[in-house]
């Protein structure tokens, strides 16, 4: 796996993918109490309104919120790609997000790469967001969004990782290249849950599969970005940092990958195997 690369995002973060408005305000309310401090949206979750109200409502100082945003692939033209992230900070109620990410390459390269990482970076520049960085970018892709003007300053690739899609060639050419990986999906849906491997080194360490799961993320050193409702699933979600995985835990759980990817639209770039 990846060697890990230093990072300006927190070691865990909380992702609200799928939640809606109550829901997603209750669900930030309770990760920022449980000391999340890495909120994660993007203008498809259509939730910002939510979200926004859940931070300027908590006791957390804005400060120690490292918030992260998503451009969608259909609005990556300069001009386009601005408006939609003034619109995501209004909608959020704040000024300013900490990471702005392209979520997805433009489908058959219909707007050049040059011109939207060149927009990603003028956000930057124009106090939109402090970092920037893409998701979803390929090994290819990757080289090419550093070799732009701009692309110097990426800071990260979101990328799904789990234990049945260990992402092997992307994570490592990332961390080679001093980019750091973050892992999205990290328990596959709910998939680690069913894996009679993770119940079996789960039980032998008196916790649960989701736990190995993100501790065998927390041993590659990756940023990784669970999700639950449930304030005692993320509470575990956190705990699981601390746990200490067996070196033969690790390979047991590394030999899981069967590149089975579940975020896969029919927009994708061609995924590096």
């Amino acid at each position: 796996m990846a060697t890990p690369t230093t990072s300006v995002l927190p070691a865990m973060g909380f992702g609200v993918f799928r939640y809606e408005e109550q829901a997603a305000t209750d669900a930030v309310t309770s990760a920022l109490s449980l000391g999340y401090r890495h909120i994660d949206t993007a203008q498809f979750y259509g939730n910002k309104v939510a979200v926004g109200r859940a931070i300027r409502e908590s006791d957390v100082p804005r400060d120690d919120i490292f918030l992260t945003t998503k451009v969608r692939h259909d609005r990556l033209h300069h001009d386009d790609l601005i408006a939609s992230l003034r619109e995501s900070l209004d909608k959020l109620g704040i000024k300013q997000v900490d990471l702005a990410l392209i979520r997805w390459p433009s489908p058959e390269d219909e707007v050049p790469m040059a011109e939207y990482i060149a927009a990603l970076n003028e956000a930057r520049e124009l106090g939109l967001a402090r970092h920037i960085g893409v998701s979803n970018f390929t090994i290819a892709q990757i080289d090419e969004a550093l070799s732009l003007p701009g692309g110097e300053h990426i800071v990260t690739n979101q990328i799904e990782v789990h234990p049945f899609l260990a992402n092997r060639k992307l994570a490592e050419h990332c961390a080679d290249k001093g980019i750091a990986v973050t892992w999205v999906m990290p328990l596959a849906v709910g998939k680690v849950m069913e894996d009679e491997t993770l119940k079996s080194i789960a039980a032998h360490h008196e916790i649960s599969a989701a736990q190995v799961a993100l501790a065998w993320v927390s041993a590659h050193g990756i940023n990784v970005i669970p999700s639950s409702t449930k304030p005692r699933n993320q509470q575990s979600n956190l705990e699981a940092l601390d746990v200490r995985l067996t070196p033969e835990d690790i390979q047991r759980i590394d030999a899981l990958d069967r590149g089975e990817r579940i975020a896969n639209p029919d927009f994708t770039p061609n995924w590096d195997e």
